[in-house]
């Protein structure tokens, strides 16, 4: 990539220090502000799913780096007789749903973006195992923080295709502005408010970007191993 080319990637270093004060201002207030709701929700959490009350994962975060995200637990660690987890859609009950709805789940990530590992607005961290899977364009991802809500979140997130949701993470890269920031948070902020939060039926539905990748190889004839990121682009179904 040309320097020309990294430096509109990456953003004029005011602007990216804009974005760092603006998130660093909004996540104090927010955590100042949704303190009692996020008491009483980890209560309802205890008492209703058990402990722990947090959702500890690892991450890809910015430059490849792993970080670990927080999440208030949603899901049960219910079991079948032969001792693996049973759906997600039935290890989530009422309260998950609910949480997940109003998008209360999301809000220790505030502690992940005071800490630099999330920006409020970006393409929203995926679990370490897709690491090898994403094209080249794909990796794009990780020239900026992941977001905490982005272009995938307001543009339908449970209907659309891997190709898309990636797709729109590398168009947030190439376009980001404060201005963009400001449009995707506050369509965020609508959505929560009419409740189109995540679904646990919706997710169950997905079958995880390894498993989807590996399979197109296999039927296009190609191996698969760790340089797997390396692969042409997948056609769109």
């Amino acid at each position: 990539m040309s320097a020309t080319g990294r430096t509109r990637l990456l953003g004029p270093h005011g602007d990216e220090a804009a974005k760092r004060a603006v998130d660093l201002t909004i996540a104090v207030l927010a955590l100042v502000l949704t303190a009692p709701l996020l008491a009483a929700a980890m209560l309802a959490v205890l008492l209703r799913i058990g402990a722990p009350v947090l959702f500890v994962q690892e991450r890809t975060g910015r430059h490849g780096r792993p970080f670990r995200i927080y999440k208030l637990r949603t899901m049960t660690d219910d079991r079948d007789a032969d001792g693996e987890l049973l759906p997600d859609a039935v290890r989530c009950p009422p309260t998950g749903r609910l949480l997940r709805r109003l998008s209360i789940d999301e809000l220790p990530q505030l502690w992940n973006v005071l800490r630099g590992d999330l920006s409020l607005v970006g393409p929203r961290p995926l679990v370490r195992q897709y690491d090898p899977w994403y094209t080249e364009r794909e990796r794009q991802r990780f020239l900026v923080r992941p977001g905490l809500t982005g272009l995938v979140q307001i543009s339908g997130r449970n209907g659309l295709t891997w190709d898309e949701r990636l797709e729109l993470d590398v168009r947030y890269v190439r376009e980001r502005s404060l201005g963009l920031d400001l449009r995707i948070l506050l369509r965020t902020a609508r959505a929560v408010l009419v409740g189109t939060g995540a679904s646990a039926t919706a997710r169950a539905r997905t079958v995880d970007l390894d498993a989807e990748r590996r399979a197109w190889l296999a039927v296009a004839g190609r191996s698969v191993g760790p340089a797997a990121h390396n692969l042409p682009s997948v056609p769109r179904s």
